[in-house]
């Protein structure tokens, strides 16, 4: 008890209160400008941690990046332009639910179930840390190569297209995944001698082009949609206690997914969104209606994503292994501040422990205030000419990837994607699962050789250690499934053609 009104008064020092109001505000700010990551704005925060008391600065770290996780939703509804990797999943079923006239409902979903992913998560922290922490240890590069792998097949999920163009654009993302020298056996792969090329494509660079570039593009060849009309937003939280009651289930799978897939050391919130958002497809009873504006995915999604982000935080504090690039991050400013990660900072140090599952909870707690006034001064671009938002996404896209990459090749990246991208979509060919395939490529071919070199070129490890077994048995269920369920609907198609 004495251990836990200590962590009260530590999370109650006004510097530390200030620092999660102000965080929380940048985090919002950076999350919801194209190009500028949760990463990003984590990195940029690290020098000014070098003058703040140790909670205070784990409580700038953990505030601006679980509010930038959630920010990134504000543009991919608005304007079709994911603000950070993890909004990728879902941006355009997001953005199609705004073309309905409710973008008041996509935003809340946002807004309500990230923030009660985080709570969740935080929750997951604080109770499980120590057994997701092991579950996490048995993983190898055999189990990472199925799951980046099973990973992978999320992009017939996610698409809207044919499975044949959503493999297709997958392979295309997979190929640029190769580009440079960033591979295990460290040989320039289609470099075609451009120096720029040797440190591979940026991913951010690759995502603003791809989402934003090419909707300029677009919007520079279509004619001028029709204007929104000037009307006062509604309530941003308006019958999400109804799609609450309505998706539990959706909403459970998505916190256990986002803490599972955070909990493993290199996955981060990307990956969970898009896992929940393809698994949630799969399993729902209206397949059909995704893609059309239908708010059962990004409940799913939303969940997952910022319940990552807490659980992410596992490996970090118990063995000192980030379980993505922020907690990398935070984990040298745990260092900085003598909160050296590991099972003694649970012994020597539990006040502060528990002061950062409070600060946690206050910052996902202050989301929903926060994220709602966000939402409201971010809203006024739909009453904006298109022209003039265009124009200043364009500026955008160019200063976020430039600051990504901190060189001008990374603007020229954008601008050859945002081509890609335009050409892909006016063919039918899906943007997302491109996106997938650059992200999960070189983590499924460094565990591929990687697990080879350690078993000695025998690929019977893969499906003889138990996790290993269970994730190659789901991914191998995902591959053939699309041609199962063709056999079906061809075999009852030959029923009825019969009886008739």
């Amino acid at each position: 008890m004495d251990t836990f009104l200590e962590a009260l008064r530590l999370v109650g020092q006004p510097d530390v209160l200030l620092t999660i109001l102000i965080a929380s505000i940048y985090g919002l700010v950076v999350g919801a400008l194209p190009g500028l990551s949760a990463t990003m704005a984590t990195a940029l925060l690290v020098p000014i941690t070098y003058y703040m008391s140790p909670i205070a600065a784990v409580a700038a770290i953990v505030s601006a990046s679980g509010m930038a996780i959630f920010a990134g939703d504000i543009p991919g509804c608005l304007l079709r332009i994911p603000g950070t990797p993890a909004s990728a999943a879902y941006t355009d079923e997001a953005y199609t639910m705004t073309r309905k006239g409710q973008p008041e409902l996509a935003l809340g979903i946002c807004l309500w179930f990230s923030a009660l992913g985080g709570i969740v998560g935080t929750i997951a922290l604080s109770v499980l840390a120590p057994t997701l922490a092991e579950f996490a240890l048995s993983f190898s590069t055999f189990e990472y190569f199925w799951l980046a792998f099973l990973g992978l097949m999320c992009a017939t999920l996610v698409a809207r297209a044919s499975p044949i163009k959503a493999i297709a654009s997958m392979l295309l993302g997979l190929a640029i995944a190769c580009i440079g020298v960033e591979n295990p056996a460290g040989v320039p792969r289609f470099t075609f001698g451009v120096p720029d090329l040797l440190g591979g494509i940026d991913v951010i660079a690759a995502l603003v082009g791809m989402f934003a570039v090419s909707q300029v593009m677009n919007a520079m060849l279509t004619p001028d949609p029709p204007p929104v009309p000037k009307r006062r937003m509604g309530s941003i939280l308006a019958g999400q206690i109804a799609l609450t009651r309505r998706y539990p289930v959706q909403q459970a799978r998505g916190n256990l997914v986002g803490i599972a897939v955070g909990a493993l050391p290199g996955a981060g919130a990307d990956m969970a969104a898009w896992i929940s958002y393809s698994i949630s497809k799969r399993f729902s009873r209206e397949p059909k209606k995704f893609g059309t504006g239908h708010p059962e995915g990004l409940v799913e999604a939303g969940a997952s994503n910022n319940a990552a982000v807490a659980s992410a935080w596992v490996p970090a504090l118990i063995f000192g292994i980030p379980g993505d690039t922020i907690t990398a991050i935070a984990i040298g400013v745990l260092y900085m501040k003598g909160l050296n990660p590991g099972p003694t900072l649970f012994t020597q140090n539990a006040s502060s422990m528990y002061a950062i599952y409070a600060i946690f909870l206050i910052a996902n707690i202050i989301m929903i205030p926060l994220g709602i006034m966000m939402i409201r001064a971010a809203s006024q671009v739909l009453r904006v000419p298109r022209a003039y938002i265009m124009a200043v996404v364009l500026l955008l896209c160019a200063v976020g990837t430039f600051a990504s990459g901190n060189n001008l090749f990374a603007i020229t990246t954008a601008a050859a994607f945002g081509l890609i991208g335009f050409t892909m979509e006016r063919f039918g060919f899906p943007v997302a699962a491109m996106v997938l395939g650059i992200v999960m490529g070189t983590m499924v071919e460094q565990n591929f050789v990687t697990s080879l070199i350690k078993s000695d070129g025998s690929v019977l490890p893969f499906v003889q250690r138990p996790v290993s077994m269970i994730l190659a048995t789901m991914t191998i269920a995902a591959l053939l499934w699309p041609v199962v369920a063709w056999l079906i609907r061809r075999r009852n198609g030959a029923g009825v053609a019969v009886s008739a």
